[in-house]
């Protein structure tokens, strides 16, 4: 059984997490640009998470202070097309905020807590946490290791 793990952003990821080999499959957000744009492809999305059925957890967002009207647009319509491909994709969606996951998995506070505890939790894939841009692979990773943790999708 594969859990996803998705950060939503635009520099985000989805990871797959299969609990019976403890292998992950990285993926960084497949992203296209739309009029000088960038925003995250629904179909790119379709065709990876059409590889592994099984329910997602996703990073619940909200608005951030100091963003922009229109980026906030974008970050919540990029949100919506993650949804909407889950859904129909019909995957079992399970939002959890980030203050819930990061306290659950004792995750460091500053920039780099979350690359430096996907590094303990899961060494054998430290190389991919490695670089400060991949900072989306390492919450992505720490996310579906939350669901792992907490039992989603086991019935």
């Amino acid at each position: 059984m594969v859990i996803w793990g998705i950060d939503p952003g635009i520099n985000g990821a989805l990871v797959a997490f299969d609990i019976e080999s403890c292998v992950l499959d990285i993926h960084d957000m497949p992203i296209m640009e739309v009029r000088g744009k960038k925003t995250i492809s629904p179909q790119l999305v379709r065709g990876i998470l059409a590889q592994e059925h099984g329910p997602i957890v996703i990073e619940r967002v909200g608005a951030m202070p100091g963003q922009g009207v229109s980026s906030m647009f974008n970050f919540g319509k990029g949100f919506g097309i993650l949804l909407g491909v889950a859904a129909g994709l019909e995957m079992p969606i399970h939002e959890v905020a980030p203050q819930t996951w990061q306290k659950a998995l004792k995750v460091p506070p500053g920039k780099d807590g979350n690359r430096q505890r996907a590094c303990e939790l899961l060494p054998a894939y430290a190389q991919s946490f490695s670089r400060k841009k991949d900072d989306g692979r390492a919450d992505a990773a720490l996310i579906a290791y939350y669901g792992v943790s907490n039992g989603v999708g086991v019935d």
